[in-house]
């Protein structure tokens, strides 16, 4: 069972874990609503260990035949209630209404993001039944899925469906005056950090009293009446100490090599009674662009991703435990990548927790619908709306990616409609967040975007002599990679200009190499058959980057096999194929 906070970024020292047994129903018919499914003494017919997935072994069902709409429940004690009581879902794919106590508590629409509802009204001491109906429905081709399969058997790129609640369930009981929510904006070049704590409601004799450490020195220590349910506080936190060579060069700032974190505690006091104590942190950092180069900290960034589908063989894409996303960040960086780009997915807080504390940045992205419609508009930008309202404060996210090779919008070469929305991603990305680079749409068919990822696996196998020449010359220059089409896709979109953006490679290689045989689907880009071709093919891409003088970066396809997809520096259980030291040797020679 998943046991750890699931927010660290917003802690409270009290909360309730509702992980574990809960009772489940298979709704084929979608007769649960008319059956009063949600009424108490209606008890169903099978189990599930939540946060897993019905599809998932873990789950103690490792069903595969698709069940558009099913049903959760479960019981709990309150021994004691508070003013409010707020409940929390991590994910729940796709749509959720929540019940508690037979009293319908709301509902939520998309599969990836975090939502929460206060409870207070319906809730009583003792005991308490919560009932979730589940939507997700394989046939509505405009509803974003990732990487998620319609059919039951998973082929080529796309992996077991994932449906109903894939995260962390869990209670707050909080007074009714709080903190509702936090915004911490870092201001390198001015030395400073921008907190903007939002407050449940407003109240006479208000005061919030802020305490910023670094490495256990107090930094900040300062108490203020609130005047606002919104208030903006400004804090010097470098002291002058940004640069200071007593800490590896990199002083206070934040970066793979050095992931300095300030500890912030936020303390809400009203007529000098505490109301509310939440504890978060943040880093010092800023990623910008000058001309065609990416810069962390001001100095120049130079990139070395890999791609992390986020997904495991027994959980699907719930992490068996909270330490198994340290795990794949700590195998990453000892192969010698400095970051991820998590695919098609809205990865767990938890995931960017371990990318903070650990030093490693992070690509941002969301699951793609798969074809364009105006339902969907709406649905991809609330998303967005909710993934950088939960995430912004993480400083290893360097990066929001909310499109991917056309995904869903399949004809925007020539579509206006579709370039239209492509272009409203990335103002409205742009509008929430100013802290972060945008790319739009990374692969091939951008206008406006931050940072050019194109993408190109037509390097062919280690016998094509001719065609990996071609894929050099292609990456080799800034207006060969602009002008390239690989899988026959313009990088710009017909009419648009190259506006001298950063050029990266953000998916190359896709080796397959399937040393256990595990699968007889087995399916990659290319392919090798042994640890030696492996490793030299692996070797071989990355001599055609160092090569070129115009990437800034690079994203290899990919940290782990998926299921069938063998092409992973490690197999789907994380084992190595590899010896982890000749693939960082390779890495480091750029």
């Amino acid at each position: 069972m998943r046991n750890n906070y699931p927010r660290p970024q917003f802690q409270r020292e009290k909360w309730i874990n509702l992980n574990g047994d809960w009772q489940i129903e298979f709704d084929y018919k979608n007769q649960g609503l008319s059956n009063k499914y949600f009424k108490q003494d209606v008890k169903f017919s099978e189990n599930i260990e939540v946060p897993y997935v019905y599809q998932s072994k873990k789950s103690g069902l490792n069903h595969k035949k698709n069940c558009e709409v099913l049903w959760y429940k479960k019981t709990f004690t309150i021994e004691k209630l508070t003013d409010t009581t707020v409940m929390h879902f991590g994910a729940v794919d796709y749509i959720a209404d929540v019940y508690v106590n037979e009293i319908h508590i709301g509902q939520h629409i998309g599969g990836h993001t975090s939502f929460k509802f206060d409870i207070s009204h319906a809730i009583i001491e003792g005991e308490n039944a919560v009932t979730v109906r589940v939507e997700d429905y394989t046939d509505r081709e405009w509803i974003p899925r990732g990487k998620q399969y319609w059919n039951v058997q998973p082929e080529s790129i796309w992996y077991t469906n994932t449906t109903g609640i894939w995260q962390t369930v869990w209670l707050e009981q909080i007074n009714t005056i709080h903190v509702d929510s936090m915004k911490i904006t870092p201001k390198l070049d001015d030395e400073s950090v921008e907190i903007k704590p939002i407050f449940s409601e407003l109240t006479e004799e208000m005061e919030l009293e802020i305490i910023i450490e670094f490495k256990g020195e107090l930094i900040v220590q300062t108490r203020s009446k609130i005047l606002s349910t919104e208030q903006i506080f400004n804090f010097d936190v470098m002291s002058g100490k940004i640069m200071n060579k007593n800490a590896h060069g990199f002083g206070r700032t934040w970066s793979p090599e050095a992931p300095n974190l300030f500890d912030v505690t936020l303390k809400l006091f009203v007529e000098n009674k505490l109301m509310d104590k939440v504890e978060s942190y943040f880093g010092m950092r800023k990623i910008h662009i000058e001309n065609d180069q990416i810069f962390l900290n001001n100095r120049p960034f130079y990139q070395k991703l890999i791609l992390d589908q986020g997904y495991w063989p027994n959980t699907l894409m719930t992490a068996p435990e909270d330490k198994d996303f340290e795990k794949d960040i700590k195998l990453a960086k000892e192969m010698g990548f400095n970051g991820a780009r998590k695919h098609q997915k809205v990865e767990d807080p938890l995931y960017y927790y371990y990318a903070d504390k650990l030093g490693f940045v992070v690509w941002g992205e969301s699951a793609s619908p798969a074809n364009y419609n105006t339902q969907m508009v709406p649905l991809v930008v609330n998303e967005w709306k909710e993934i950088i309202e939960r995430d912004y404060n993480h400083p290893s996210i360097i990066a929001w990616t909310p499109a991917n090779e056309s995904w869903g919008i399949s004809e925007v070469n020539y579509d206006k409609q579709q370039q239209d929305f492509l272009q409203t991603l990335y103002y409205f990305v742009k509008s929430l967040d100013q802290t972060r680079l945008v790319i739009v749409n990374d692969g091939w068919e951008m206008i406006k975007t931050d940072i050019l990822g194109v993408h190109n696996y037509s390097h062919g196998n280690v016998d094509e002599i001719e065609k990996y020449q071609k894929y050099v010359n292609d990456i080799s220059t800034t207006e060969n990679l602009t002008t390239a089409m690989p899988a026959q896709r313009n990088i710009i979109v017909e009419g648009y200009e190259y506006k001298g953006q950063p050029l990266m490679l953000t998916e190359f290689g896709g080796i397959s190499f399937n040393p256990d045989e595990v699968w007889d689907n087995a399916w990659g880009y290319t392919s090798a058959n042994t640890k030696e071709a492996f490793l030299a093919d692996y070797e071989r891409v990355i001599d055609a980057i160092k090569k070129s003088q115009a990437l800034r970066g690079y994203c290899y396809t990919q940290l782990t096999d998926v299921e069938q997809e063998t092409n992973g520096l490690l197999t789907f259980d994380r084992r190595p194929k590899v010896d982890l030291n000749l693939i960082k040797e390779i890495n480091e020679k750029i």
